[in-house]
Order: C-alpha cells, then sequence, then structure tokens
C-alpha cells in the first residue's frame, strides 16, 4: 500500500515538472569538491580557489579544492570523469585535454565530460630579457631566418599551449629555433634572465610582473586582438606574422557524465555566479588573467575547433602518436 501511495506521489510530482532527485533531496546538502588536476600554488590552483572563494553566498555550501595530480593533468581529470555522478565533484579541467589523444598520452577527450563553462583563454607571450639585441618579434624572426636552430626558446613542456603556439609560428614561417623545456613558467623565466635562452614562450599572465619590474620585454602574443591589460603589446599579427588560429591556453569546469539535469542546471547556474561575482573579477584583472565565459555548448565547440588548430602544429613538431 504505501509503495503504490510513494509510486503516485513521485508520478504526480513528475507531471507537476519535478524530478525524484529534487523532490525528495535538497542539493546541495553538503559541500562540494572541485578537483584541480595541478599543484598547489600554481595558476590553475590559483584561479580555482579564487573562483569558489565566495562560493557558500552563491550556492548555499562551500567548494573545496582538492589537487590531484600526475601524468600532466590526466590523474585528476581522470578522477572526474570516474567520480560518482551526483553532481557533488566538480572538475577543473584544462588545456591537455586537447592534446592527449592527438599526442597518444592517453584516450581521455572533452567527450568523457558533461561540459559546464569555459572559464578563461590565456594568450602566449612571446619575451627576451630588457636588454636583448632584439626589440622586435620582427628581429627575432629575421635573425632566426638567417641562423637556424640558433635561437633558443624555453616554454613549459612539448605540447603545452606555449610551446605549440610558438611551434605554429616557426611552422607558418619556416623558421627553426631551438625549443629547450623547462618545469613551468617560473624556471623558464629564471633562465630567461640569466641569460641560458635567447626567448621565453609563456603565459602573458606569467611574465606581468617582471614586465612591469622592468626585467624583461614582452615582443608580441598569439591572439586575435590585443589584451586589455596589456594595450601596448602586439598582437602576432600586429607584428607582421599572420598566422590561423591562436593556440590559446583554457581552463574550464566539467562534471562526470550522467549527472541529473536539474543538478546540472544548479550547477551552471551557481558557477556562473561565482564567475560573476565582483572579487573574483577583481583578482582575475589584477593579475592579468583573462577571463572568457561560454557556457556548456559554446564550450564544446570551442573545444572541437581547437582539435582542428592543434592537430597540424603537433605534426609540425613531431608530437603526433605514431
Amino acid at each position: 500500500m504505501f509503495k503504490r501511495v510513494l509510486k503516485n506521489v513521485v508520478v504526480s510530482l513528475s507531471v507537476l515538472g519535478f524530478s525524484a532527485s529534487t523532490a525528495f533531496a535538497a542539493f546541495p546538502d553538503k559541500d562540494l569538491t572541485l578537483v584541480v588536476p595541478w599543484s598547489a600554488g600554481g595558476g590553475t590552483d590559483t584561479i580555482a580557489r579564487a573562483l569558489v572563494k565566495n562560493a557558500e553566498k552563491h550556492i548555499g555550501v562551500n567548494v573545496n579544492v582538492v589537487n590531484k595530480i600526475g601524468g600532466q593533468g590526466v590523474v585528476g581529470m581522470s578522477s572526474v570523469k570516474l567520480a560518482r555522478p551526483d553532481g557533488y565533484t566538480v572538475g577543473l579541467i584544462t588545456f591537455g585535454l586537447s592534446t592527449y589523444e592527438l599526442m597518444g598520452l592517453s584516450n581521455l577527450n572533452y567527450h568523457d565530460f558533461k561540459l559546464l563553462q569555459l572559464l578563461n583563454q590565456s594568450s602566449t607571450a612571446l619575451s627576451v630579457k630588457s636588454d636583448s639585441k632584439w626589440k622586435s618579434l620582427k628581429d627575432v624572426m629575421e635573425f632566426a631566418k638567417a641562423n637556424p636552430g640558433q635561437v633558443t626558446v624555453g616554454h613549459t613542456g612539448a605540447g603545452v599551449a606555449w610551446h605549440l603556439s610558438i611551434a605554429s609560428l616557426a611552422e607558418a614561417y619556416g623558421i627553426k629555433f631551438n625549443f629547450i623545456p623547462f618545469d613551468g613558467a617560473a624556471p623558464t623565466s629564471s633562465a630567461l634572465l640569466g641569460g641560458h635562452i635567447d626567448l621565453a614562450a609563456t603565459g602573458i599572465d606569467e611574465v606581468k610582473q617582471l614586465r612591469e619590474g622592468g626585467q624583461l620585454n614582452v615582443l608580441a602574443i598569439d591572439a586575435v586582438n590585443t589584451n586589455p591589460s596589456f594595450p601596448d603589446i602586439p598582437t602576432y599579427t600586429d607584428a607582421g606574422y599572420k598566422v590561423g588560429a591562436p593556440v590559446l591556453d583554457w581552463r574550464g569546469l566539467a562534471l562526470p557524465k550522467n549527472v541529473p539535469a536539474d543538478r546540472v542546471k544548479f550547477l551552471e547556474e551557481g558557477f556562473k555566479k561565482m564567475f560573476d561575482d565582483p572579487e573574483f573579477r577583481e583578482f582575475t584583472k589584477t593579475v592579468g588573467l583573462g577571463l572568457v565565459y561560454e557556457d556548456s555548448k559554446g564550450f564544446e565547440d570551442f573545444l572541437a575547433n581547437m582539435e582542428k588548430v592543434l592537430k597540424p602544429t603537433l605534426e609540425s613538431v613531431g608530437l603526433t602518436k605514431k
């Protein structure tokens, strides 16, 4: 008798437009977890913690950041894919998801997730020491053209956005650079300032303080338009070197697949409120981080196009799987 009554109640609620999960379980009734696939203190971790700082104000509970590192981000993002699809685990997914399959590093790709939103896109900055003989991107390109393999370019790892951005530029203009990988933007910048490399390819936000301190000059950025925070720095095209679509680093939010639709909607709205929070936006402006919002559909379209852009670039540097 009780089972029949309960069933009738559920059916009635369904007719009224409520799901069983909405009717019988408040969501969220405990804190959420945001998985960051990179180490604490890095750029991705920093933006994650700033984003969820005021989460309770917007969704009624806290969002706890958990760092799960390893495998160039594969470990953390895989843990999100395999998490229980109840809406309590959110993942901060990053650029590597656009290259893993193409490079043969993992079968993980954006189709494995329910996308929530794009958070930001960051442009590559090409920097030299402030006392460098090169004062423009043209200076570098002309010297590199005349002296194949002599210009050393530091970056933060084979296949990352910064590496692929300048590799794309080199491929388009028949330039041969000598690429040298480092474990992060800090050691890359240190190598540049120490005179161990000629050129550094990093995120524009990662060299903001060094530029403001007069220690290095940013010659150009890989972007469609100039960065509002750095209006005096030309894009590749502005500097005279037009390439295809820019190779942009990116970060976004995603869920495991099959999270109930009502919970997905709640999280979409809640994280958008966090994204729009004045304190978060002021923080990102201060550190020079470019915010770019796309909803789940726009995010999916962006990622599909990224794969088309990256495939020929990865092939040009010999990084596609055999």
